[in-house]
């Protein structure tokens, strides 16, 4: 079962783990890369979002329409504006995509510091290659969530493969034992085992909170053993009343009684009304970095009364499981340490497919000789 299976799905799983791998520190090269317009010298106030929406808009390519605004409590921060249009038809990743620009802009002065590509930035390709290997995601996700499910296999039954017959083999399984002599068939075995013995629990827990994301059954497992209940969480969508009065003021309000709600927060992504009866969604997350702990807001698009709030506090665990899945995913649950963990843990389960094909294709020579 472990060759068969491993033989079956090797490909698949090398090319997740080590786009996985990449991917892991993704956000820090990117913050590293972007510094320059991703800091600011702050001023004594931001320009009201409603005006730096219009002026944003303004400047940009009117074949462009912004989508959603990413803003900072940190005043040293730029706001980051996106505008965004995807294509349903599409059947790969590059044809999925009409435009995806991210808008750096200085909330002071209302000047765009710069516009990047994002359907061609190196770690979306990355991270979508990893998601769906490029394929529409009702294509490639089930490909790539099935060939999980088989690595998981793998792990369980290479564990049992693992496990020492005897005392005398015991020392040979937590160890590299080589000699000036060994062969590197031997060695190619030895790092196999050794090392898929020692990632073996980290690689199931990347695995089993990937599939989270692959099937929605397997999600709705995840979070009814965490919540103790079937009825899942409300997330319904309020609706805007009509009234007449300028949209802008209520647009204002709503990141104001915000940002007054959550003064503490990261920051938060504001995203306008896209009809007459639709909401101002605001999502704020808490901590720089992390998704774990976050809040949503829905706000009337005419009045900027607020209508709906949900809280992390009053989520029940099988929520904040689910919410938490894309930190305890590359690590960041436990921070660097915890993304150096999972960087490791990915780039040696990209080579298990490799040393394995090599200790199956060695012994299938051996068997012609």
């Amino acid at each position: 079962m472990h060759l068969w299976l491993g033989l079956s799905s090797g490909l698949i799983v090398f090319i997740v783990a080590l786009t996985g791998c990449i991917y892991v520190f993704s956000q820090e090269f990117t913050n590293t890369f972007r510094k320059s317009e991703m800091y600011i010298e702050p001023q004594e106030k931001a320009i009201p979002i409603s005006k730096l929406w219009e002026s944003t808009q303004s400047q940009i390519d009117t074949t462009y329409q912004l989508s959603w605004v990413n803003i900072y409590n940190n005043p040293k921060k730029s706001w980051i504006f996106y505008a965004y249009q995807g294509n349903e038809n599409a059947t790969t990743y590059f044809e999925s995509i009409d435009y995806y620009k991210s808008i750096y802009v200085n909330p002071y002065t209302g000047e765009i510091l710069k516009i990047y590509n994002e359907e061609l930035d190196f770690f979306n390709i990355v991270k979508m290659l990893h998601w769906s290997l490029l394929l529409k995601t009702e294509y490639g996700q089930p490909i790539v969530g099935y060939s999980t499910i088989i690595f998981v296999l793998m792990l369980i039954s290479g564990f049992i493969l693992w496990w020492p017959k005897n005392k005398n083999s015991r020392k040979l399984r937590f160890s590299f034992q080589w000699k000036k002599t060994t062969k590197w068939k031997r060695k190619n075995y030895d790092f196999h085992n050794i090392f898929g013995f020692y990632i073996g629990s980290v690689a199931i827990i990347i695995s089993l909170t990937g599939l989270v994301w692959a099937f929605t059954w397997f999600q709705a497992i995840v979070y009814v053993v965490g919540s103790g209940t079937t009825t899942p969480p409300d997330f319904s969508k309020a609706t805007s009343t009509f009234i007449d009065s300028p949209k802008e003021i209520a647009l204002d309000l709503a990141l104001d009684k915000t940002v007054k709600k959550y003064p503490n927060s990261n920051g938060f992504r504001l995203t306008p009304a896209q009809d007459s009866t639709d909401i101002i969604n605001i999502y704020i997350q808490q901590y720089d970095g992390l998704y774990y702990v976050n809040h949503s807001l829905q706000f009337d698009q005419y009045s900027g009364e607020l209508l709906k709030e949900r809280n992390h506090k009053n989520k029940n665990f099988g929520e904040k499981l689910i919410n938490a899945n894309y930190d305890v995913h590359v690590g960041a649950i436990l921070g660097i340490p915890g993304k150096i963990i999972a960087f490791f843990a990915s780039l040696i389960c990209a080579t298990l497919p490799l040393t394995g094909f090599l200790i199956w294709f060695g012994r299938k020579r051996k068997k012609k000789s």
